[in-house]
């Protein structure tokens, strides 16, 4: 069945990836369908089976969008400013891919883009915990993570020393390690205090 809106156009938008030291954020924005997938989660409490077998459901009934911004440009920006601009590049891709204004956009967190990113212009609430409450950021954070995951885990045959496919560029005791060892590689952030106090050695 294809994707049939529910009566208000509410997207629900989550990123994922702020914390680690290698890779992009990415955030995700979802309008769900009237046949979205039950279950749905904070992506942090469900399994990765659960996980990955929710994607495709969301995927193929609702309407969703990416926002990536790399690590070089986070070392620019900063990860907070960097975060905003994933969350906004998901939300004008998907508004312009469905062509219409949304009547509401709900952020998981305490802060949203209003006002800190030019090209957003939506009305917003920010919800902390947001993907535990609110199904449609529930969406989100499941397709942001899915997306960063498989990101990360291509990333990790390019730069096998890291163990990325199992931290996803978290600054677990297996990747500061690798870090000590080999050094920082393009895909890190130079801004994060671990990285950056290596590259002072």
């Amino acid at each position: 069945m294809g994707f049939m809106l529910q009566t208000r156009l509410v997207i629900g938008v989550d990123e994922v990836g702020r914390g680690p030291l290698a890779g992009p954020v990415v955030a995700a924005a979802c309008v769900l369908g009237v046949d979205a997938p039950h279950g749905l989660d904070d992506s942090k409490k469900l399994s990765a089976k659960r996980r990955a077998m929710l994607e495709p459901q969301i995927q193929q009934s609702c309407r969703w969008a990416l926002g990536v911004v790399e690590a070089g440009d986070i070392d620019r920006i900063n990860i907070f400013a960097a975060t905003m601009l994933a969350m906004a590049r998901a939300v004008v891709a998907l508004v312009d891919a469905l062509g219409e204004e949304p009547d509401a956009v709900l952020i998981d967190g305490n802060k949203t883009p209003h006002g800190r990113v030019a090209e957003w212009r939506w009305p917003a609430r920010a919800i902390v915990g947001g993907d535990g409450i609110e199904p449609c950021i529930s969406a989100a954070s499941i397709i942001a993570k899915e997306h960063r995951d498989r990101l990360m885990r291509g990333y990790a045959g390019a730069h096998p020393h890291y163990g990325w496919e199992r931290n996803m560029g978290y600054g677990t005791a297996e990747h500061l390690a690798a870090l000590k060892l080999h050094g920082p590689c393009p895909l890190h952030r130079q801004s994060f205090a671990p990285v950056r106090q290596l590259m002072l050695i």
